[in-house]
């Protein structure tokens, strides 16, 4: 009898029969408040009515047409629809199917652009699972353990993350600079790199943000150097941080942005942009794939755009991230177990540690369980699994934040006592 991998754990009990906005329902009949969505993926929410009308429409009328064969039209519309919410002067775009192959996209672009061989990392960053990804990647271990050797030409630098490091926010981002500025010094030469790869919020290293100072002091440094700043937008884009973009709150512009997750509320759909002059650098036959742009996830990402655009969602995802953040501050101001509260927008999270400081895994764990007794599901992230992050959907509205924070301070109390 065949299964599942066992290596393909699920971080609930549940089992989803069907989704509605931002509720799950289970098939033991129990109503779940979804603070996951899909690890930041249902945007809109479970199956917004106009995304699966446009789905449905494009399902009955063409559902594949290979993108390197011939052209389609939900392809071309979502073309001209993220030309009106991207970055000014990134108007050239290449679409592909996950965040990892977005990611090795661009990698590939910035390679083969500038002629150089290595590309900086951020410590705590998540770019993937592809080989090259995941070389990239240093959120965790289990994703990069039991393959190698990894890929080369990755160099890694310090994030300032000030909570980790125990300093208020200037000093770990001057600390990190000044790491950075070493890096080009003793490891790897400006004429030798491509590329900075950076997350405006960790992800699965811990949903901590980053910073005008930080970004733009990278900014400047590139500029300086010829390097090509490259923002992993995929969790943080479409809204989810309260503005469109992550980068917005910092004031800083990428030479390429990645995105995927919440751009096609939950049918597989990644892209990267560049400038016209810089994506025609990529060598020819190095984009493509066979199922990349797929007619029914670029319908589901136009009405997607569309609905974040008529719905208000980005300003939606600041106001009621504003909400959820003044509860879960509530909620840490009384129990000494949750160390820090951060993030950006509806990408917020609560850090567990020990009466020492140090970080406590057993503790989220055990919340996150009892929150799904409460009827809420949440995520891990973090190197040692101690931080609980809630990433609702966009349409949340403030019942549904409210009924959130009841059901996470229970838990937090249930999963800390004694």
């Amino acid at each position: 009898m065949s299964h599942l991998s066992e290596h393909l754990r699920q971080a609930t009990p549940v089992v989803a029969e069907r989704g509605e906005g931002v509720h799950l329902f289970g098939t033991d009949g129990r109503r779940y408040l979804d603070f996951t969505a899909g690890i930041g993926v249902t945007s809109t929410g479970h199956c917004h009515p106009k995304v699966v009308a446009a789905a449905q429409e494009q399902v009955a009328t063409l559902i594949h047409g290979q993108y390197t064969t011939v052209m389609h039209r939900p392809l071309q519309r979502l073309v001209e629809r993220l030309g009106q919410v991207l970055p000014e002067g990134l108007d050239s775009l290449f679409f592909a199917n996950s965040g990892s192959e977005a990611v090795e996209a661009a990698l590939r672009l910035a390679r083969q652009a500038t002629g150089r061989p290595n590309v900086v990392v951020c410590q705590g960053g998540f770019h993937g699972r592809t080989v090259a990804a995941a070389s990239m990647t240093t959120s965790g271990t289990k994703v990069r353990t039991g393959f190698g050797p990894l890929m080369g030409g990755v160099v890694i630098t310090p994030f300032p993350h000030a909570f980790h490091y125990g300093w208020d926010e200037e000093t770990a981002t001057r600390f990190a600079l000044r790491e950075f500025d070493q890096l080009l010094q003793t490891v790897s030469d400006p004429d030798d790199t491509a590329a900075i790869f950076i997350e405006p919020v960790l992800g699965e290293g811990g949903y901590v943000p980053a910073n005008s100072a930080f970004l733009q002091g990278l900014r400047e440094r590139a500029d300086r150097h010829g390097i090509l700043l490259v923002l992993d937008e995929i969790q943080t884009g479409v809204g989810r941080t309260g503005r469109f973009w992550g980068h917005d709150h910092f004031d800083v512009r990428p030479d390429i942005l990645i995105t995927a997750k919440g751009l096609a509320s939950g049918f597989p759909l990644s892209g990267i942009a560049a400038s016209e002059e810089l994506m025609r650098k990529a060598r020819p036959g190095s984009q493509g794939g066979t199922y990349g742009g797929n007619a029914v996830a670029c319908a589901a990402a136009v009405a997607t755009l569309d609905v974040v655009e008529e719905e208000n969602l980005v300003d939606n995802a600041a106001a009621m991230g504003a909400r959820l953040r003044a509860g879960l501050d509530e909620v840490a101001a009384k129990n000494p177990a949750i160390g820090d509260v951060r993030g950006l927008g509806l990408m917020l999270a609560s850090e567990f540690v020990t009466e020492t400081g140090e970080p406590d895994p057993g503790a989220a764990t055990r919340v996150m369980g009892a929150a799904v007794e409460e009827g809420l599901l949440l995520l891990p992230c973090g190197p040692w699994g101690n931080v609980v992050r809630m990433i609702p959907p966009l349409i949340v509205d403030a019942g549904a934040i409210d009924e959130g924070l009841r059901a996470w301070s229970a838990a937090v109390a249930a999963g800390t006592a004694g």
